[in-house]
């Protein structure tokens, strides 16, 4: 493996299958560990395609692509946050953590064990005990594994990709509740019917292969999940909740940085 100072992870999935929660989790149980959001790359509002008659914010079109890249390769050679990127996703409030108190401090001391002399974690991550290892960086989007992402050139700057699954229902629930979004012009709060005209059919579109039939509330195709090295919780279904989320990717976190550190 090329010499890099960083790892990137990505985590991607419909808008509120819980990327920024699981993101924030992983960030204070994984030492050195920064967030990069695909949000902080969206083009002004008078550069965003329409649909339906409404200002598109899901759609790949809508996000500065060759930007995003540009700052993933900085943090892979630099393991730094990137200067030139304004972050605004951090301002946005993401309600309360719907994971216990009690798991959050269980994958601390899991990750710690990891991380001490003569473990497996302990020559890859950076922390105090190894201050010469990689930086971890959590990228999370709603659009990473797209087709257009791909001819981006961003899946080959991510060394392990996460999906989330979320329902129709539930994602629409939680993105009414929310206030709305702070952007580069402002704020943004979705019209009425948001979900169901613009976010959702985007969802669809940029997804289905990731699923038999192309059913994204149906299973998971697995073999393209293989060819496409993205891990997801197979055959548990479309709406699970935070807390297993969270412990099932410390594992597959701890597991691919192994793999990683193998190969260099």
């Amino acid at each position: 493996m090329e010499d890099r100072k960083a790892v990137i992870v990505g985590i991607s999935g419909a808008s509120s299958s819980g990327k920024t929660t699981l993101a924030r989790l992983l960030r204070d149980v994984f030492p050195g560990t920064f967030i990069l959001h695909e949000d902080d790359f969206y083009r002004p509002e008078t550069e965003l395609p329409s649909r339906d008659g409404l200002l598109d914010w899901d759609c790949a079109q809508a996000i500065d692509i060759p930007e995003m890249t540009r700052a993933l390769s900085h943090i892979r050679a630099e393991g730094t946050f990137p200067p030139f990127v304004d972050s605004k996703e951090d301002q946005n409030s993401i309600g309360a953590c719907p994971v216990s108190d009690a798991a959050i401090a269980a994958a601390k001391s899991k990750v710690a064990a990891w991380l001490r002399p003569g473990s497996p974690g302990h020559a890859i991550l950076h922390d105090a005990g190894n201050p010469s290892g990689l930086r971890m960086c959590v990228l999370d989007g709603f659009l990473l594994y797209s087709p257009e992402m791909e001819a981006g050139g961003v899946p080959p700057l991510l060394d392990a990709k996460l999906f989330l699954l979320v329902s129709h229902e539930r994602a629409t629930q939680r993105r009414e509740r929310r206030d709305g979004y702070v952007t580069l012009e402002g704020f943004w709060t979705d019209p009425p019917g948001y979900v169901d005209k613009v976010v959702w059919p985007n969802y669809v579109e940029s997804h289905a292969r990731l699923f038999r039939d192309g059913n994204v509330e149906g299973d998971l195709d697995e073999d393209v999940l293989r060819t496409m090295g993205i891990q997801a919780q197979v055959g548990k279904g479309v709406d699970v909740d935070m807390e297993t989320t969270f412990n099932w990717a410390v594992d597959a976190l701890m597991k691919q940085l192994e793999e990683i550190a193998g190969k260099r």
